[in-house]
């Protein structure tokens, strides 16, 4: 069992859930609440199954919650559905600025909910102090995900070993896994998925194992760089590339990398003004998903993408062909490859210290 985690009055840590979810009846309405993208992935996915029981998609309705209106969520709630099972889940996402401006409603429902139907409110925060924060513990639940502390990542890392993989981590591997690698759970799980193969069943991980197969400083030193460069601060990106450089890092090696997560953004971007033509709208949410963007990298993405602003985002897949023609053709030599990047670098940075331009790519300024 988990060790119970600090969690707000009234709320239980998404750890603590997660590790045993039956333990905690969901009741009529769910509030999940945090900045744990991947917390709140595996949340969602657990109160779906357990609502719902397979794939029963006839009886999940989703909702945008900055453009859903309380009379469809309320509809979908109270109608039964012909194909799907007895028991339907409404969840909508973004939910912070539906429930501040349907707060009465929502407190209303909470006292009088539809029968057989779950609520679920996926926001960024949840004060634990509101009526309606009280009404949803009093009758339902409230689950926080919230960023773990260092010593929470390392049980989990165990408990998850052994509960989702079959195998044994060490503890002393744990300790060198978050010493290598982002402490962000959705990292942390692909690599634990990774080192799993390479164990088998029932094998066991050790720091040499981890130290053998896991990507290190280098791998956290290019996120790291990407995000400083979307973010605006070149000087910092610019010393990360240097960093990676002087390790050894080729600059041709390096551009696949960053290139990556950029042409994820440019994607992103083209779909949403591939929506608008059609007369539609799609979320940036939506859209970073859609572009192939993990679970854990949506928070991080979307700031990235408000960052660079449409105009810029829409240059990114012209940034990066250009670099990478000329770094096989008339700069293809290492010192002017490095210069390419730098260009890229600052490109990027000019964006994120724009701060007098709109914060949305759904501005086309």
């Amino acid at each position: 069992m988990a060790k119970a985690s600090a969690a707000k009055p009234g709320a239980i840590g998404a750890i603590d859930y997660l590790a045993q979810p039956d333990k905690f009846p969901l009741g009529p309405v769910c509030a999940v609440a945090g900045d744990e993208a991947f917390l709140k992935r595996e949340v969602l996915k657990t109160v779906r199954c357990l609502v719902l029981g397979g794939d029963r998609d006839f009886s999940l309705s989703t909702f945008e919650g900055d453009a859903a209106e309380l009379r469809d969520v309320l509809d979908a709630l109270a109608t039964a559905t012909l194909f799907g099972g007895e028991r339907r889940l409404v969840i909508v996402e973004e939910a912070d600025s539906f429930v501040s401006e349907h707060r009465s409603e929502l407190e209303t429902y909470v006292q009088q909910p539809a029968k057989g139907s779950v609520l679920l409110l996926e926001v960024k925060t949840w004060p634990s102090n509101t009526r309606l924060a009280k009404a949803v513990i009093a009758s339902g639940l409230a689950i926080e995900c919230k960023s773990p502390s260092e010593a929470q990542i390392k049980r989990w890392l165990i408990q998850r070993a052994t509960a989702e993989y079959g195998i044994r981590l060490e503890a002393a591997a744990a300790d060198t896994l978050v010493e290598m690698l982002p402490p962000e759970l959705g990292i942390l799980e692909q690599e634990l998925a990774k080192l799993s193969l390479l164990v088998g069943k029932h094998g066991a991980i050790d720091t040499n194992v981890v130290r053998e197969n896991v990507g290190g400083w280098r791998t956290r030193t290019t996120w790291d760089l990407v995000d400083a460069a979307a973010d605006g601060r070149a000087a910092e990106a610019l010393s990360q590339l240097h960093r990676l450089i002087a390790a050894g890092e080729k600059p041709h090696a390096l551009l696949p990398q960053i290139g990556h997560a950029l042409r994820q953004l440019a994607t992103a971007t083209r779909l949403i003004e591939m929506a608008e033509s059609a007369g539609g709208r799609l979320s940036l949410r939506s859209a970073l998903e859609q572009a192939g963007v993990p679970p854990f990298k949506l928070a991080t993405a979307e700031r990235q993408l408000r960052q660079l602003g449409r105009p810029r985002a829409k240059q990114l897949t012209s940034w990066l062909l250009a670099a990478d023609l000329a770094m096989k053709g008339h700069n293809s030599a290492d010192t002017r490859a490095r210069l390419e990047l730098e260009r890229l670098i600052v490109r990027l940075s000019a964006a994120g210290s724009d701060r007098s331009r709109p914060t949305s790519p759904m501005s086309s300024r």
